[in-house]
């Protein structure tokens, strides 16, 4: 898991041209290719409390503000509060005198990490832990109120224009008898104004905020009085509280937690989901999770010679397998183009075929006019970084098996019989296997503080599980993929 937080030594280059790790590019398996976060689109599916897990539809979302009525964030550090349990202190009165009153058990807010407390700021215990905490009002409530109802009443009022447009007068009224009559059309048709622009017409517009150059001056005692900084509110902290900006720390308030999103992601060329989460509020899961770690074979680095300019240097990497089945791996060149073949069972290209079945035509003769949606993914940008270090690239095929759970904690030893050269395999291990390659770095005068970069495309196996799932026989393709690993700078020969 460490890993995946390291920098990005071994990126992916996307359909669209990003160069972007294994960890955060998804795989389509319907258009069989990568797709990065920028190729995706984002929605919603439902908000939820991060703490409590509350889980509420838009329309509730919207009216509670985005904010959780229950849960609140520290105003220093902004972790989540706790709820703490102490005893109301007794005050005797005169006219009792029973020393052994029970006391009352009241509830307060705590943060667990800075200690503040809603005591600090002077906030009154409340009696049930449920909450009802008093909020501060907010100053400019009735100006935000009154700005939010004329602007939904301009809203109506162009609902309302728009549609008259559409509306076709050579249509007669007979042609909605049939299906009745609505309110607003029985306003227009006995002559009286329809209610939205009643309001319109009785509504006062707000009057606008008005710019002054009148500043009023600083108090002479900010020239004298000694600062304490323990004292006063950071910029991050004003910020966290726009409406009020408090700039003392006694005067801030504990905030409600704001409601997270489930985003699911879709791919932007064939609409369908790369990854969408579980419905369950409680749920971490994902009920769809093509990212490209569980699909494309992953790349890792073991380790390198040093590096020097135009001597040959081995490099170790690892190869790993993370599918169900077989996968068959060939290096090729930089500059090979990277299109998928499906090979068929006669042994017949059927790229063509495929392509048209992913823009949405049956037949091969038919053009992308008629396809259902066209695609809204750019022309593929060019990617500006270039390997600046030449690559044997080995002329054999490495074959890695499927992934199996059980072998990683099996050390009886592996049951594949596999050929391979002693001189390119070095290790091999259950789905892993590591190759050593010969790099030879360029010379740059120009960029000589700059990394070396190794660049190659690998060919691997995909068994495509979309045929398994239509009662099909499953279909093998050849995808490529585009591969950039950043290794260290050069070392001087001095």
């Amino acid at each position: 898991m460490a890993y995946l937080f390291q920098p990005d030594y071994v990126r992916l280059a996307c359909s669209c041209g990003s160069l972007k790790p294994i960890s955060m590019v998804y795989f389509c398996r319907h258009c069989l290719k990568i797709r990065c976060g920028y190729c995706v689109s984002h929605e919603v599916d439902s908000h939820y409390c991060p703490n409590c897990m509350e889980n509420l539809p838009s329309s509730e979302v919207r009216l509670k503000k985005n904010k959780c009525s229950n849960c609140f964030d520290c105003p220093c550090c902004f972790q989540t509060l706790t709820i703490r349990a102490g005893h109301a202190p007794i005050r005797p009165t005169p006219n009792t005198d029973d020393i052994k009153a029970t006391p009352k058990k009241v509830y307060y807010l705590c943060c667990s990490l800075c200690r503040w407390s809603s005591r600090d700021a002077g906030i009154p215990d409340q009696l049930v832990a449920t909450g009802g905490w008093p909020e501060q009002d907010n100053p400019n409530a009735a100006r935000i109120t009154t700005l939010i109802d004329y602007h939904k009443i301009l809203a109506s009022c162009e609902r309302q224009q728009h549609d008259r447009k559409k509306f076709d007068p050579k249509r007669t009224c007979l042609q909605f008898e049939k299906f009745g009559l609505t309110s607003a059309m029985a306003r227009k048709r006995a002559g009286l104004p329809i209610i939205n622009e009643a309001k319109w017409h009785q509504t006062e517009c707000p009057q606008p905020s008005i710019a002054t150059d009148v500043i009023d001056d600083l108090p002479e005692s900010i020239f004298t009085e000694t600062i304490d900084i323990t004292k006063i509110t950071t910029l991050e902290q004003r910020l966290q509280q726009p409406e009020i900006q408090a700039e003392k720390i006694n005067e801030l308030r504990p905030q409600h937690k704001k409601f997270p999103v489930k985003r699911s992601q879709r791919c932007r060329t064939c609409e369908h989901n790369v990854s969408k989460p579980e419905f369950s509020p409680q749920s971490i899961k994902f009920k769809i999770q093509l990212s490209a770690l569980y699909h494309v074979p992953e790349i890792r680095i073991v380790t390198f010679e040093q590096l020097y300019c135009n001597k040959t240097s081995e490099l170790l990497l690892k190869f790993c397998n993370p599918t169900q089945h077989q996968t068959q791996i060939i290096l090729l060149p930089f500059d090979t183009p990277t299109i998928a073949t499906t090979t068929s069972e006669t042994g017949q290209t059927e790229e063509l075929k495929r392509e048209n079945m992913q823009l949405g035509c049956e037949s091969p003769n038919l053009l992308p006019s008629v396809v259902r949606q066209m695609s809204v993914i750019e022309e593929p940008k060019d990617i500006k970084i270039k390997p600046n270090c030449k690559i044997d690239l080995p002329t054999s095929c490495l074959i890695l098996p499927p992934r199996d759970d059980t072998a990683e904690y099996d050390d009886s030893g592996d049951t594949h019989s596999f050929q391979d050269d002693p001189k390119l395999v070095v290790w091999r291990k259950g789905n892993k296997a590591v190759l050593k390659l010969k790099i030879t770095p360029d010379k740059q005068d120009d960029n000589e503080n700059e990394p070396v970069i190794v660049g190659f495309v690998m060919q691997y196996g995909y068994v495509n599980t979309i045929s398994a799932l239509e009662y099909k026989t499953p279909q093998k393709v050849d995808l490529k993929v585009q591969l950039f690993i950043t290794l260290d700078k050069l070392t001087n020969q001095a």
